[in-house]
This record gives C-alpha cells, structure tokens and sequence, in this order.
C-alpha cells in the first residue's frame, strides 16, 4: 500500500486536466510521473475521471502499481469498469496483490465471472489469493464481504517480549493497526489488547494477564447495516468478525463502513424521490426511464384515482364551487406531511432510534397532526370566512383539513413501521408512494366532511 501524502486542498481545474492529456499526448512520461506524484491517489482518481478512457488507461499503466492500485479504487465505477477492460489479466493481478484483501476481494467481484478466475489465478502470493477467494465467497451486504483479512493477532499464552517481537512482522501487512486481537490455542477471539497497556507491561507477563475480555464483534453472516449500528453506537474504528463458533476471521474497519453508509443513504434518497434501482445522472436516457417511470406511472393512477373521486362528488362542485379551488390545497398538505412523517420514521430506523410499541408512536403522531392541523386549520377558517362570507364552508373546509393532516401522519408513520417489521426497506414508503395514497385519501376525506357539513 502506498503511503498516504500530506497536501493541500486538491482543487481539480481545467488547466490541470489540459496539462495532464497535453504530457500524455506528447509521451512526456517523466514530466507527468512527476506531476501527479505531488498528488493523493484519491485525487490523481479525481483527474483520470475527467480524462477520455485512452488517456486513462496510459496513466495507469505508466504509473506504479503500488499507488495505481489505490487510485483504481477510488475511481468511479463506470470509469474503473471501462478501465479494467483494457488491462490484461496479469495487470489487473498485479494491481490487486498490493491491496488489502477487502479492497482486491471488491474489485475482483466487479469483473466477469470468467475473468475472475483468470486473475485470481495469476495472484502470485498463495495467502493473498486464498484470502480473497474466501472473502468472494460470502454474500453480497454481509459482514463476510466487507471484512479484510489483514490484522494483528496474539496467542493468550504468548509472554509480552515475545509479542512484541511478532506483532512487528504482522503490522506490516496491516495499514492501520486499530487494534490488537487476543485468541486462544483453537483461534477463538477472547479479548483485545490495547497499545498502552502492551507498552507499559513487563516483558515476562502473560498476554492473558493485560488483555480486555470485554471485546466487540460481528458474526460474519450479520448484515452491513447492522455492523454500522454497532460501530457507531461504540464508536469504533474497527470490529473484528467471527464465525459461528467464535474463530476470529478478519475485521471491519470505519473507511469501510463509511462508504457502506454512503451507498445506502444514496439508495434510500433515490427511493424516496421515486427512483428504483442504482442509477447516476451520466447513465443513458433508458436506464434513467426504468428507473423512474415504475414510480411516475404511481402517480399516474393516484391521479386518476383522485379524478374519479372527484367526479363522484359532481354535486358538491356544483354547489359550492368554491371547494374545487382548495382541493389541491388539501392534497399537498396530505402528501407534505406524509413525507415529513415517514421521513422522520425512516431517519430513526436507520439510526435505530425508533424505540417501543407501535401503538406508542402512533398515538405520539396523531396529537402532533392534531397540534399542527388545528393551528393550520385556525388560519384557513379566517382566511375563507373572510374572503368567502360564509361560516359553513370555512368550517367545512378547516375541519377537513384537519382530519386529512391526522390521517396523513399515521399513514406516514404506521407504512414504515410496518414494512421495517417485514424486513423491507422503509424507504420505499416515502415520496410518490406516501404522497399519492394521501392525495387520493385526503381528497376522499374532504369531500366527505364537506358533504356531512354542508349536507349536500
């Protein structure tokens, strides 16, 4: 692994990305080595992003593997795929045998399934071929996947001279040595060590004597998302993962878990904007369409759900006109609070924020939607009193108000609720989902009440 760079803030510019493909296009292989040797491989990542995938590929392959092989991880994915593509199967080999197990496991996973065998079996270092091939292994969104292999591990038998002395040889595989992990004879995980506590000890006692028992860790089949809670809620930099029957396979460090949190907060934002699938802005106008005409076409049928709603009550238009000009009034208050009620109960799921009895929460919603729906209603009932001199319909029109904020509120927060308890991502429960249920029972509600009031 390349060593990381002190810099300051990269700032990418036109003339940088102008300076980089006029040194490529001349062959000035010295001149561009050491340009962008000056810069992190997250941002020489950044500038091949901008450059056409020829120039790309020439970077890659003039610069050395040590740094390339973190730049090819930073890379977006259409640009990273494009440019694995052009690399033979040994290059791509020798990129991946100087990254962590996590990170050559990931890029491995992206290629064709043929390839993959092709380049794990041109992975020199039988250890580091093996390791990866075990993390493949494991699904997709476990903790299994998103381990690395690398860490420091001690024998609880092991005297603290002794130790020293072999944690030196270990560290060297590890970038980031967060902790130290103690195991038994049969390579159980029993406890933690700390550095201090290393440092400070007496060359001949025990490593059983100094070590924590008290460790936190993962079962290698837990989902990613619950690893996330558990570092978060112990402020972890890193996990150590266990089988079944408590064999330490590897750990989980924070970098991944951000990254984790990122590609999860990123689908559940398309989700509530009524997007299905992974998409990105620079995908083609297809891929765009099936990702957001399954939501629109939902919103196509509330529409029309509303419209025949709405002729129903044909009568009540033609009596009091005026209730036509405050329908989308009620419709968008239906939806706004409906987002903003499962978007609040979404945020706790994720979070695991969200505590107690169903029934609890629910009632908790509905005397906030009172609280808010008569505070609204109040200001609507002056405003149509006013301008329509006629108490009724003011009336009318307030109480309805009221009754679909309420409504609206416990949609938003039962459907979430009730979708996390059956194991589906509530996300799905936010946007057009919400919006369009409480357009069509909002407008059914106020009609109704209207009609009751205004004995239509």
């Amino acid at each position: 692994m390349s060593e990381e760079k002190e810099h300051i803030q990269f700032e990418l510019t036109d003339e940088l990305i102008s300076e980089v493909e006029l040194l490529v296009s001349k062959y000035e292989d010295k001149a561009l080595t050491t340009l962008l040797n000056e810069f992190h491989y997250a941002d020489i990542a950044e500038i091949l992003d901008e450059l056409n995938l020829e120039d790309a590929v020439y970077v890659i392959k003039l610069l050395d593997s040590e740094l390339t092989s973190d730049i090819i991880t930073e890379l977006d994915e259409d640009t990273r795929e494009k440019i694995l593509e052009n690399l033979s199967a040994q290059e791509i080999a020798e990129e991946v045998e100087e990254l962590d197990t996590d990170d050559a496991a990931d890029i491995i996973a992206e290629l064709p399934q043929e390839r993959q065998a092709e380049v794990i079996s041109r992975i020199e270092d039988d250890e580091h071929r093996e390791e990866i091939t075990e993390l493949l292994n494991y699904d997709d969104d476990t903790a299994g996947s998103l381990m690395a292999k690398e860490l420091v591990k001690v024998y609880e038998t092991w005297t603290v001279a002794g130790c020293l002395r072999r944690i030196r040889g270990q560290a060297k595989e590890v970038t980031r040595v967060h902790s130290i992990y103690v195991v038994n004879k049969e390579e159980k995980l029993i406890g933690r060590l700390s550095l201090k506590d290393l440092i400070v000890a007496k060359s001949e006692q025990k490593i059983a004597d100094i070590s924590k028992e008290n460790v936190d860790f993962v079962n290698v089949a837990d989902d990613v998302e619950d690893v996330a809670k558990v570092m978060a809620k112990y402020d972890l930099e890193a996990i150590p993962v266990v089988d079944d029957s408590q064999t330490l396979l590897g750990r989980i460090t924070i970098d991944d878990i951000v990254d984790v949190l990122k590609e999860e907060a990123e689908k559940d934002y398309q989700m509530a904007a009524g997007i299905t699938g992974d998409v990105e802005a620079d995908d083609s106008i297809l891929e765009l369409t099936r990702a957001r005409l399954p939501w629109l076409f939902l919103g196509l049928v509330g529409g029309v759900g509303a419209f025949i709603i709405m002729e129903g009550f044909q009568k009540a238009f033609d009596t009091y006109k005026v209730l036509f000009f405050f329908t989308p009034l009620i419709a968008a208050m239906a939806g706004n609070v409906g987002v903003q009620s499962s978007a609040i109960i979404v945020q706790g799921l994720a979070n695991d924020d969200v505590k107690g009895s169903v029934n609890n929460r629910l009632i908790k919603e509905m005397l906030l939607a009172a609280l808010n729906g008569v505070i609204l209603a109040v200001f609507l009932f002056i405003f149509v009193w006013v301008w329509e001199q006629d108490f009724q319909t003011a009336l009318a029109i307030s109480l309805s108000l009221i009754a679909v904020i309420i409504v609206a509120g416990l949609i938003g927060t039962f459907i979430p609720l009730f979708l996390d308890k059956r194991g589906i991502d509530p996300a799905i429960a936010t946007g057009p989902f919400i919006t369009t249920s409480n357009d069509i029972l909002g407008i059914l509600l106020y009609f109704w009440i209207a009609k009751l009031i205004l004995g239509i």
